[in-house]
């Protein structure tokens, strides 16, 4: 039986043994997405309404979701106060709303621990329509049926688009968490 070469060994386990994720990836990751995700709408607006969902807030519901205890209960406001600024809704309005959607989706979580994809969509539909209804109703536009057969539309997009959130959010996890190359 041939023995390996110690460098030989060194070459094949030595990129997978003793490396660590760059730490300003670990914490950053998460909430750069989710305020690229609140300034993507703002770049597709139509004369009245955004074309997309607020995709900053679904992307916070995916970030909690597929990786539960990820970010804190207060992450909520700050990222709601970006997405105030650059969103044109009242400022404190995605303070409030998000911040409420963490709370709720905590309560979940300690009551439903074994939750599944579905449960996990089902919520985040809920959550988005009802963000998206509250938002509405805080703008300060009058509500008139015609404006909401408008904009039932991007609701409705907006409970389509949790999957594919959730994939965009898997895979950005795997990015935050890739291991550093060692550079010899």
């Amino acid at each position: 039986m041939e023995r390996l070469d110690p460098r030989a060994r060194s070459d094949i386990y030595g990129r997978r043994i003793n490396r660590a994720p760059y730490p300003w990836r670990v914490r950053s990751v998460p909430y750069a997405s989710i305020m690229l995700g609140s300034l993507l709408p703002v770049l597709l607006i139509a004369d009245v309404m955004p074309l997309l969902p607020p995709l900053g807030f679904l992307l916070l519901l995916g970030w909690r979701m597929v990786r539960p205890g990820l970010l804190p209960l207060w992450a909520g406001a700050p990222l709601g106060a970006f997405d105030d600024l650059v969103s044109g809704q009242p400022f404190g309005c995605a303070i409030l709303l998000w911040s409420l959607a963490m709370i709720a989706i905590e309560v979940i979580e300690t009551r439903f621990p074994w939750r599944g994809f579905w449960q996990d969509w089902f919520t985040a539909g809920v959550m988005a329509v009802l963000y998206w209804f509250a938002a509405l109703l805080l703008s300060g536009a009058s509500v008139t049926p015609e404006m909401i057969v408008v904009a039932v539309p991007q609701a409705a997009m907006a409970v389509l688009l949790y999957p594919v959130v959730a994939r965009i959010v898997a895979g950005l996890d795997r990015f935050r968490l890739a291991r550093a190359r060692k550079l010899d």
